[in-house]
């Protein structure tokens, strides 16, 4: 009924538009993955190597297995603390876990 009282031209720019869309969705899923945004979570022991004071809290960092230095915010252990952390693969930042 609605596409009844509507022009010829709305049609059609209506119908580009929702083909465009479409063809947007599957080119943009094609050239990059949304699952790419999700990290696989890793999991791992180690010791803190550095400690240091900054304006909004303490940082350490830690080496992983990945050769990644990883930073940690607000940390509460000494140098020499072995901890668990959690971080992205690939990623620098990382967060102890408690066990």
């Amino acid at each position: 009924m609605i596409m009844d009282e509507m022009s010829d031209g709305k049609k059609y720019g209506l119908m580009f538009l929702c083909i465009f869309i479409a063809a947007f969705i599957i080119i943009a899923t094609l050239i990059f993955p949304f699952w790419n945004l999700i990290r696989e979570d890793v999991y791992e022991e180690v010791e803190i190597m550095g400690k240091w004071s900054t304006w909004y809290g303490t940082m350490c960092n830690v080496d992983t297995s990945d050769s990644i230095p990883k930073t940690i915010d607000n940390c509460d252990r000494d140098v020499g603390d072995v901890v668990t952390v959690k971080y992205g693969k690939d990623m620098a930042y990382a967060e102890i876990i408690n066990p």
